[in-house]
């Protein structure tokens, strides 16, 4: 995957220990995995989010006191 050995894998994975502790990589993998669900999410989509027509955002009337 990405032209990468064990060897570097190993050597990733080690920084990242290193970096962010046992107790934080799980966290970060979910977070990591979550985004590229979503952006895969995002590229399938048939463009149909956009067709749609935007409501207009209600807006506050100013009142004098």
């Amino acid at each position: 995957m990405f032209g990468l050995g064990y060897g570097e894998w190993l050597l990733i994975f080690a920084v990242l220990l290193l970096l962010f502790g046992g107790r934080k990589l799980p966290e970060l993998a979910r977070g990591l995995g979550a985004s590229i669900r979503e952006f895969r999410e995002a590229m399938r989509s048939d463009g149909s989010d956009r067709s749609r027509k935007e409501e207009p955002l209600p807006t506050k009337e100013k009142t004098l006191e």
